[in-house]
């Protein structure tokens, strides 16, 4: 069987340090080129990792011999141009979060790999933690019974590393686009439930350009009556990380699991008790690779499509509106 050839466009933080590796691991798929504008950084990356070719011109990687799929994860406001320039080269894509800036292009971008016959996925990677599956399991289950509320803990330091544009950039979207986005995405697979109304308040210009939310509390109504309040920041230093979800039978703690990494612990009260739930747990990456390339094949679905991209994209606009406006936003059916 070929082995699926992969274009990284982006030479990224999180390319380095996940997906080249949750590519590999695959065994029936091989990293052929990267992409990256400064001809430098994408050479230093092609040899950090082995890879036998880098280009500047997207055009030129996605004619590399053998190329079937792109991973892109460039900053926010290049995604909706170069899924759309894969998508007409007959390229399958892989795009970071957010799908694109607003649900304008995120359409553009579903309906145009629709058209070419691609497959588009997102890569919301904590949809593929063995936790947050695990915690589905219990909701679908019965065993919280109905889901009243929930919280969120997303509130980190943001590393030095990552810091730049996502502080300094006004298209980047601040803490709503980089974390927010992603705890949407979460509670959409975790509830089987949609976001209806959204209520915000955030601060900025502390580490952000001034208008920039670097910090952000919201309550999200979803269509089944669950209340979830959410807390992202890239200035919280000291916070813990975790979800709660509370129903009419009892209540989910899955503590340490809104990362990057396979790891983080659950426990189920209720009854007067609480019991600890077992989580075999996986790299996040490797799973995310592994649905995408089932569906290049012709099987299921990947982890988050273009429709789950457009969905949360939506609910994060709306908070980013409702805090600005200082108004509860209703989002559309």
């Amino acid at each position: 069987m070929k082995k699926i050839g992969w274009i990284l466009v982006g030479a990224s933080t999180v390319a380095r340090e996940w997906m080249v590796d949750a590519i590999r691991q695959q065994g029936d798929a091989e990293v052929l080129a990267v992409v990256s504008r400064d001809a430098a950084r994408g050479a230093a990356f092609a040899e950090q990792f082995g890879i036998a070719a880098s280009y500047t011109d997207l055009d030129a990687a996605l004619a590399h011999p053998g190329a079937d799929a792109v991973y892109i994860s460039t900053t926010n406001e290049l995604h909706m141009a170069q899924t759309l320039q894969a998508a007409r080269a007959g390229k399958h894509v892989l795009c970071e979060k957010p799908l694109a800036l607003n649900l304008e292009d995120a359409r553009r971008m579903v309906d145009g790999c629709a058209e070419a016959g691609v497959v588009l996925g997102i890569n919301h990677h904590l949809r593929n933690a063995a936790s947050h599956g695990k915690v589905r399991e219990l909701i679908r289950a019965g065993e919280i019974g109905q889901p009243l509320y929930g919280r969120v803990l997303h509130a980190n330091n943001l590393p030095q590393h990552l810091r730049g544009w996502r502080l300094d950039a006004p298209e980047s979207g601040g803490v709503t686009l980089d974390m927010f986005v992603h705890d949407v995405d979460t509670l959409r697979f975790l509830l089987d439930s949609e976001p209806r109304h959204v209520t915000a308040c955030a601060t900025s210009g502390g580490m952000t350009v001034a208008g920039l939310e670097e910090g952000l509390m919201a309550v999200i109504e979803f269509d089944n009556g669950a209340l979830v309040q959410v807390h992202d920041a890239f200035n919280a230093p000291h916070s813990l990380s975790g979800v709660e979800i509370i129903g009419t039978k009892g209540t989910i703690f899955a503590t340490g699991v809104m990362t990057q990494r396979p790891v983080g612990t659950i426990s189920l009260t209720r009854d007067g008790g609480s019991i600890d739930i077992p989580v075999e747990h996986e790299n996040l990456y490797v799973r995310s690779v592994r649905a995408f390339q089932r569906t290049m094949r012709g099987e299921g679905q990947p982890a988050a499509t273009g429709d789950d991209g457009m969905r949360a994209l939506a609910t994060a606009l709306a908070a980013q509106q409702a805090s600005r406006s200082h108004q509860r936003v209703t989002l559309a059916g």
